[in-house]
């Protein structure tokens, strides 16, 4: 649901065609007139992005994402009810507050990759301080890498960084030593709907939410 970029492995500069095209233009013309699915070395069958052997996959693809089928799926995502012949699933409330494998490969390139999100600093008054997008996941890394390119000097830092991960963030500052220069200035919290809806046996999560209630008093 994110902004696209380039379809090719590690690639995010932007498209050459936004409207229907996958690659940025290196790789666009890198690509040419060969198949998009991984490791085909085939021409494609023009005005589709597969060769003579792999059309069932574009197939596939251009069934998937018609605009009727993509219209039924908003319908579904939508709905807060599952209809009787749909499984009964418990997804967790906060899936995005677990690691992720950022080394996912793609099976073609037939469209554009998207970002994973769209990641935002903002002041407690609401305005946006600053925003970059994240390719693959919501790291901590990819946290800690942002705040540290908008504060980069001490004087620089805020007293306290919310964050729904925080104790995530938290664990990775300590682990690779960042934590060192951090906690002279800064106390990372957590918000009261993470806390509840996370582990009640983690003990940083915990001690991070203490200090967000004392906040508040």
């Amino acid at each position: 649901m994110g902004p696209t970029h380039c379809a090719y492995d590690g690639c995010t500069s932007d498209l050459m065609n936004a409207r229907g095209g996958a690659f940025c233009p290196f790789h666009e013309t890198e690509f040419g007139n060969q198949c998009c699915v991984h490791n085909c070395q085939r021409s494609k069958v023009n005005p589709t992005q597969a060769c003579d052997q792999l059309q069932l996959e574009w197939k596939k693809y251009v069934e998937n994402h018609s605009q009727e089928n993509l219209s039924g799926v908003r319908r579904i995502l939508r709905s807060r009810e599952n209809m009787p012949w749909q499984p009964n699933i418990q997804q967790n409330a906060q899936p995005h507050d677990e690691e992720m494998d950022v080394d996912y490969q793609r099976k073609h390139y037939f469209g554009p990759s998207r970002f994973y999100c769209v990641e935002t600093i903002c002041a407690p008054c609401g305005t946006v301080i600053a925003w970059t997008k994240f390719d693959k996941a919501e790291s901590p890394t990819q946290i800690l890498n942002f705040l540290s390119s908008i504060y980069p000097t001490e004087e620089s830092r805020p007293g306290y960084v919310c964050i729904d991960k925080a104790c995530l963030v938290l664990r990775t500052c300590i682990a690779n030593g960042s934590w060192e220069k951090w906690k002279k200035t800064t106390q990372f919290i957590v918000d009261s709907y993470h806390y509840t809806n996370h582990n009640a046996n983690d003990g940083i999560c915990v001690i991070l939410h203490l200090q967000m209630v004392q906040l508040q008093i």
